[in-house]
């Protein structure tokens, strides 16, 4: 194997300059791509062709569905009647409403699959709401950012099919169903450590729990639900792919918010669409400019050497899952979500099956982790949205939300070390592991 060192140099330290100048990620991606070829003496077509690679796939075409199915749903008067759900469900522990905000969140993320709409959407309700009941406005801000992270797990996602697509050969609805139980173990870290700052502090508990009242809430948001079950439900039965899956999602996300929950109008649901249409652009142009970026990296055998000198530190599965958790937690710090998939993904997923963990499993591990780097600085997008929502120093957020990074760090533990967590469901519909996990590859006194 021939490696060009220099090329290698020019690939990532361009690449590391101009996200440290605040480059738009994907200028960045794109340039350090272009500078890379042009030193190989590798002609533009290449790039044109890697870039049209890239998007030139049916199982992308279920991410723009499924982000238009999100800002529909999130718009369309579904918020009011997912909160009215999670409080009839746990209002009336104690720290209720903290309870609540962390349901709704698990619910509305099944919806919208987006952290940053969750924030926006339910953190203008439950942040005021909160505050309103006696609650510190910076616990209540921290409580919304840590578990709007749940809808990145809880399907349908769009990051969880980029990560399909990137990965190649991973089945979609194997990684929504694995995405449910993460999900559930996260809300439960959440709502541990908000009950135990609840109770230091003596926030105030919700109404008592009614059996009626929480059928009545089910029957109101019954038909928000229903869209999960066209999704994931179809997609694992076999009944139509993902893709087909998000454009009925999306016909009917369209019919409930206008003719049932009537939060929008059909003058209103064009304004959302063109809104979809901007976000999508962001979101191909990166899938297309990392596609080049993953081209130049294969070429010049970088997962080959990051494999190496990862297994170089140590031969202990534990402590390399540890580092590929390290390494996802590091560029959450400094790159979006999106490019860290297509990114990272190339090169940390051999490693990660070197030492037993199934690619499904780390589809998970790795979408949690960019979960976490929303919520950290300098780039944490869904940090900043909740500080300006809240209208509080991002600093004051970050300090309150510290006890919450240790839940989602324990939680992203479980998941990494747990292969159950993730695997149980798709199992029970026939997905079969290509990996038995760190604690037993370590036991069995591999890896290879």
């Amino acid at each position: 194997m021939v490696v060009n060192h220099a090329a290698i140099a020019i690939l990532l330290i361009s690449f590391l300059v101009m996200i440290f100048l605040r480059f738009p990620i994907a200028y960045s991606v794109a340039i350090s791509s272009i500078l890379c070829l042009a030193y190989q003496k590798q002609t533009l077509q290449v790039l044109c062709q890697q870039m049209v690679k890239g998007i030139s796939s049916f199982s992308l075409m279920a991410v723009p569905f499924f982000i238009t199915m999100g800002v529909l749903m999130g718009t369309g008067g579904i918020s009011e009647k997912l909160l009215d759900l999670a409080d009839a469900c746990v209002g009336w522990m104690t720290g209720g409403l903290a309870m609540v905000n962390v349901v709704a969140s698990y619910f509305f993320g099944g919806i919208s699959g987006s952290a940053a709409a969750d924030t926006a959407s339910l953190g203008s309700l439950e942040i005021p709401m909160m505050v309103d009941r006696g609650y510190d406005k910076d616990f209540s801000t921290a409580v919304t950012i840590t578990s709007s992270c749940e809808g990145l797990l809880v399907p349908p996602s769009h990051n969880m099919v980029i990560f399909a697509t990137t990965a190649g050969g991973i089945s979609i609805g194997s990684l929504f169903l694995a995405g449910y139980l993460p999900g559930a173990v996260l809300a439960l870290s959440l709502m541990i450590g908000s009950y135990i700052i609840s109770k230091k502090r003596n926030y105030p508990k919700g109404t008592p729990f009614s059996v009626k009242h929480l059928l009545k809430e089910m029957s109101i948001a019954f038909w928000a639900l229903a869209a999960l079950i066209i999704v994931v439900v179809g997609v694992v039965c076999g009944v139509f792919t993902a893709t087909e899956s998000a454009a009925i999602a999306v016909f009917y996300s369209l019919i409930v918010s206008i003719y049932i929950y009537r939060g929008i109008t059909w003058k209103q649901a064009w304004k959302l669409l063109e809104n979809c249409i901007d976000t999508l652009s962001i979101v191909l142009i990166l899938i297309s400019t990392s596609a080049v970026f993953g081209y130049c990296l294969t070429t010049l055998h970088v997962p080959d050497l990051a494999a190496k000198a990862i297994i170089g530190v140590s031969s202990n599965p534990v402590i390399i899952a540890i580092l590929l958790n390290l390494i996802l937690l590091f560029l959450g710090c400094i790159m979006d979500m999106a490019p860290i998939i297509l990114i990272a993904t190339p090169i940390l997923l051999p490693i990660a099956r070197e030492i037993g963990i199934d690619s499904v499993q780390f589809g998970i591990i790795i979408v949690l982790n960019c979960g976490i780097g929303l919520l950290t600085p300098p780039v944490g997008a869904v940090l900043f949205i909740g500080s300006a929502i809240a209208k509080l120093p991002m600093e004051k957020v970050v300090k309150a939300t510290l006890p919450f990074y240790i839940c989602m760090f324990v939680a992203l533990m479980l998941v990494t070390f747990i292969p159950a967590i993730s695997l149980f469901i798709p199992k029970a519909f026939g997905y079969v592991p290509d990996g038995i996990g760190v604690i037993e590859t370590m036991m069995a006194g591999i890896p290879k």
